[in-house]
């Protein structure tokens, strides 16, 4: 009996990990649709419209059959109407970042997103840090200094946007833990869509320009990525736990690496790598492995904008 246990537990695991590895695919490969139109020099707004509005109607579609009306209680509408508003918040800074930087720079730097929880919630949660977790700010920091060098092709001004996009994630996933045990990780998922929707299509007239065929193909894309990659952190999370998760989240920078190269000739060189490898290094450092609070569908670390 202990036996079988264990051998459903680890293939529950392994499941977990292949859901999640192939999450972050996902997002790399929004992140690249949404970096071939910037570079055609679509609206960042319009962009960003697309990318929910198709998210939300790929949330319902998957949801729905699950959930029913019950998709649409929320116990803290609230805490669920700023954590929508400041994923939104991290796609643009993150959009706009990418329209200067090549795409696997934007994402290590942006990665240090972990690191930032680590302060953030001593001041926001009130949790203390460990002294592990300060060394993890520290290399964090160190990393992205190494990525963008002072004085190097890197440090511009639009390296404040992946920075940016990192404390707003920091600060999407701290309300996320709030939010732990009042609503069902699904209708979070739903709410996180709606108000994306809601907001961007709000401010659509200021920046809509009719898409070619292909560039209205791309925009679905990118909704369907983004939807589905964030469909698959949940299924991940309910195979295994988020601190056996959280190591594999790191393989977007891969996979970012990987498509940005593909895509744009685009290849950091050995300081970059470097950076990065400290970045990975600091964000495993400041994960609570005993005592990860963080709700299903988000593994810290994985970052879905």
């Amino acid at each position: 009996m202990q036996e079988n246990t264990a051998i459903t537990h680890d293939h529950n695991a392994r499941r977990g990990i292949a859901l999640i590895v192939a999450a972050v695919f996902m997002f790399s490969a929004m992140d690249t649709l949404a970096k071939f139109m910037l570079r055609s020099d679509y609206p960042i707004g319009a962009l960003i419209w697309a990318r929910y509005a198709v998210h939300l109607i790929v949330t319902v579609a998957l949801l729905w059959p699950r959930m029913g009306s019950r998709l649409f209680r929320a116990k803290r509408p609230g805490l669920q109407l700023a954590r929508g508003l400041l994923l939104v918040a991290s796609t643009l800074s993150f959009y706009t970042a990418l329209r200067y930087l090549p795409l696997a720079e934007a994402a290590a730097i942006s990665f240090v997103g972990p690191v930032m929880t680590t302060l953030l919630a001593g001041w926001l949660l009130h949790e203390r840090a460990s002294a592990r977790q300060w060394i993890a700010v520290l290399l964090g920091f160190a990393g992205v200094l190494i990525i963008i060098r002072p004085g190097g092709a890197l440090f511009t001004p639009a390296a404040v946007f992946p920075l940016l996009t990192a404390v707003l994630f920091s600060v999407y996933q701290i309300v996320t833990r709030r939010m732990s045990g009042h609503d069902h990780a699904y209708t979070t998922l739903f709410y996180t869509a709606l108000v994306g929707g809601i907001v961007t299509s709000a401010a659509l007239p200021l920046s809509w320009q009719t898409p070619t065929v292909l560039q209205a193909v791309m925009m679905f894309g990118m909704g369907v990525l983004g939807g589905y990659g964030h469909y698959l952190l949940i299924r991940a999370v309910e195979h295994a736990s988020p601190a056996a998760l959280a190591p594999f989240s790191y393989s977007q920078l891969l996979w970012s690496t990987l498509l940005g190269y593909i895509a744009f000739r685009d290849f950091p060189d050995a300081g970059s790598f470097l950076g990065m490898a400290v970045v990975v290094t600091a964000g495993l450092l400041a994960l609570n492995w005993k005592q990860m609070r963080t709700p299903p569908g988000d593994a810290d670390g994985a970052s879905g904008r």
